[in-house]
């Protein structure tokens, strides 16, 4: 296994820990002070998110482009950024309905790649993907950095969340269509 792939796995267990602390900070499991739990499960959110940059690039670079990383990549941070949008339902930072139209894209992009393989056909993250990846983590780092002090000194914080929160979504449905318009052959040669 490569250095790229390996770096992919890491991202996928370090999903455990970020929704231990993150959601056993609102539960109590580490005391009165949520601060700590919850900076360290931005702190592993931060050091997920850029193994996924890394990887790609190491990847990339040194010509180690494996069909397990094209299909674990995508796979990996769907998962993150699903248990930390879930997670962030429960602390009250995001709607539910938000979570569900990107959760929803998804599954959706996941089905397509399933028939895509059935059919020989890997199809690998776009730049619109790419893009919707990026602005979802950034809007969940600033969802998790959603603490009552910070919203008293920056009255301004709360929009910045908002907006992200807006980008993320309108680049998760035009990342669909991307797909679903560039790869419309894929349905069309299933019987």
């Amino acid at each position: 296994m490569n250095l790229p792939n390996k770096l992919t796995i890491f991202r996928v267990v370090l999903i455990l820990p970020f929704v231990v602390l993150l959601l056993g900070g609102k539960a109590g499991w580490f005391g009165e002070n949520q601060l700590i739990p919850g900076g360290l499960a931005l702190l592993i959110f931060i050091v997920a998110s850029l193994t996924d940059l890394a990887d790609g690039k190491i990847a990339r670079k040194y010509n180690l482009v494996t069909n397990f990383g094209k299909f674990m990549d995508p796979l990996a941070d769907k998962l993150l950024v699903s248990a930390a949008l879930i997670a962030l339902v429960e602390l009250g930072r995001i709607p539910s309905w938000a979570v569900i139209v990107i959760i929803s894209r998804e599954f959706i992009i996941s089905g397509f790649r399933l028939i895509a393989s059935d059919n020989g056909v890997v199809i690998a993250a776009s730049y619109w993907g790419k893009f919707k990846t990026t602005f979802q983590m950034l809007m969940v780092c600033l969802m998790l950095v959603d603490v009552p002090a910070l919203r008293e000194r920056l009255s301004w914080f709360p929009l910045l969340t908002r907006i992200v929160m807006w980008i993320a979504l309108v680049l998760t449905v035009v990342s669909l269509i991307d797909y679903l318009v560039k790869n419309r052959n894929v349905m069309r040669d299933t019987k």
